[in-house]
């Protein structure tokens, strides 16, 4: 898995509703009417990263998600960070 260059993943990025890049990360954050909707949603990401292959960080807080996703193997973004965005919000 390579890089993808800058240039495409901002323009893949402006079809992410909500998703930001941060450097070598894209993030998005999630809000929920509670709690285990969260948690279920978190539920729901986990088995679809195990579908995919690729795992996002997670972070929980109460009613909030935070992901935050990026190839920690080639030390950033690849097409696969994006298709498992794309993934999470279909």
């Amino acid at each position: 898995m390579t890089l993808m260059p800058e240039a495409e993943v901002d323009e893949r990025l402006r079809t992410l509703a909500g998703w930001q890049r941060e450097g070598r990360h894209i993030r998005k954050v999630y809000s929920f009417g509670s709690y285990a909707d969260g948690i279920a949603f978190v539920n729901r990401v986990a088995e679809l990263a195990e579908r995919m292959d690729h795992h996002p960080d997670m972070l929980v807080e109460y009613r909030r998600v935070t992901l935050t996703l990026t190839s920690h193997d080639v030390g950033g973004l690849t097409a696969r960070d994006l298709r498992l965005a794309e993934a999470i919000d279909s």
